[in-house]
């Protein structure tokens, strides 16, 4: 049985290096990140462009999703893209996709993703954000997907296709696994 999902992409982001390393003291590093109205996804590898792109570590976890309802219940009007996560989605309740396969169709097509582990915040929040933001976003930054098939993923109104049910309801919710769910 399949579950369908209305949603919508409310943001992407591509950045070619990572913006948040060494110490938070001496800030961001100042890389190029674009938030393109559409990105390329391709099966294995993530999203062209980025920086997870092809990384062999990364390849399980090579797209990473966030619930902004999630971010919006600890951040608040903070720009999302603080986060650094390639997917805002709003009206999607994440942590059920862990270990399950599941589409995303924004017009282009469907796309056939697998949810892995959790994008857990960094340390770098609290310095970005607000001191606290990293402890608040715990069990709520997010989920890493591995691209199964190619496509285009675009800003805008979409649908996710699930085996599992999920609830918009709560897709704030924080949660304390901190592995794929098991089946």
């Amino acid at each position: 049985m399949t579950h369908e999902y209305p949603i919508q992409i409310i943001q992407l982001l591509v950045s070619p290096t990572h913006a948040y390393f060494g110490r938070a003291k001496n800030g961001p590093a100042d890389v190029p990140t674009t938030l393109p109205d559409h990105v390329d996804i391709v099966a294995g590898k993530g999203i062209r462009g980025d920086r997870f792109f092809g990384v062999k570590a990364h390849t399980e976890a090579a797209v990473t999703f966030l619930a902004m309802e999630a971010w919006e219940a600890v951040a608040q009007d903070v720009d999302p893209a603080v986060a650094r996560r390639n997917v805002v989605v709003r009206g999607l309740e994440l942590d059920p996709l862990r270990g399950e396969e599941f589409v995303l169709d924004t017009g282009d097509g469907p796309i056939l993703f697998r949810g892995g582990r959790p994008a857990h915040p960094c340390s770098w929040m609290d310095t970005m954000v607000v001191d606290g933001t990293r402890k608040a976003l715990i069990g709520r930054g997010g989920l890493r997907a591995q691209p199964i098939s190619s496509g285009i993923l675009r800003v805008g109104q979409g649908i996710v296709i699930s085996p599992v049910e999920l609830d918009a309801g709560r897709a704030a919710d924080s949660v304390r696994r901190a592995q794929p769910l098991g089946h």
